[in-house]
């Protein structure tokens, strides 16, 4: 029985490990990036892959290093379990310098090793310098609790009586270079499209470019993943992806809907 304890405790680290290999073993394809049914939503991005390869590969490195700490504690667990009779007193030890030397350097390499892998693909999708050079799609301004987004009418230019909005419905045609300024009315948000692998902090007081293309037609959560008050649980909007054809005859509509809402203005006054 002095070791039943030990078993016992070790349940949760065993359960933990088998659990993460599992989820790994689980995920189709897990090094190519990708999705599968534990970690990932489906990938509807063109960048999509190479975020989730980043991901997949920290993956690799927390699953590895878990396991091995894991049955190292599983190990002195067992092996200096407390026996019957046993008077032995606990010794103190200072410490080994040169494999603390290893291990500090190993984790700084490893991390340089993170830094770099990653830095192609962020510089891609979030420097300014390399973001598309197309015209902006909408304007995207996040306030508690919802997303206005503003498209510019048939001039093509924001800040015309020609623009119309969408309430929390991001509607884009697929294939196509969305680029979109992104703006906070109130207090920190953070726009957040999982399908689209796209994540950016909406700050007030600064138009920040956010660009991504989709490859699939269908409907996508639009979140917030940043608390930004009692109502943040309400700010989820959706992402509407349709074909050209579709989504010229989606704008003609909100076109003439949002001129209908300005006529019956007009009436009222």
């Amino acid at each position: 029985m002095y070791r039943f304890w030990t078993v016992f405790f070790a349940l949760v680290p065993i359960l933990g490990t088998a659990l993460c290999v599992y989820a790994f073993y689980n995920h189709e394809l897990l090094w190519f990036g990708e999705s599968g049914s534990w970690w990932l939503p489906e990938d509807i991005s063109t960048f999509g892959k190479d975020i989730d390869r980043i991901f997949n590969f920290l993956g690799w490195i927390v699953m590895i290093t878990f396991i091995a700490c894991n049955i190292l504690l599983c190990w002195f667990m067992w092996k200096y379990a407390d026996k019957p009779g046993d008077t032995r007193k606990a010794t103190y030890s200072h410490g080994n310098h040169n494999l603390e030397v290893f291990w500090t350097s190993a984790t700084a390499i490893l991390l340089a090793v993170i830094a770099m892998s990653q830095l192609g693909i962020w510089m891609e999708i979030k420097f300014p310098s390399s973001s598309v050079d197309v015209p902006v799609f909408a304007n995207v301004t996040a306030r508690q609790f919802e997303w206005r987004i503003t498209y510019p009418g048939p001039d093509g230019e924001f800040g015309t009586i020609d623009d119309f909005e969408s309430n929390s419905d991001f509607v884009v045609p697929v294939g196509r270079k969305i680029k979109m300024m992104l703006r906070s009315q109130d207090v920190l948000h953070s726009f957040f499209l999982p399908n689209m692998r796209v994540k950016q902090d909406a700050v007030p007081g600064l138009a920040i470019p956010v660009w991504f293309e989709a490859t699939k037609t269908g409907q996508y959560d639009l979140v917030c993943a940043e608390l930004c008050g009692w109502g943040h649980y309400k700010m989820k909007g959706r992402l509407t992806v349709l074909s050209k054809e579709d989504y010229d005859r989606w704008q003609k509509s909100a076109i003439a809907e949002s001129n209908r809402a300005g006529s019956d203005e007009e009436d009222e006054e």
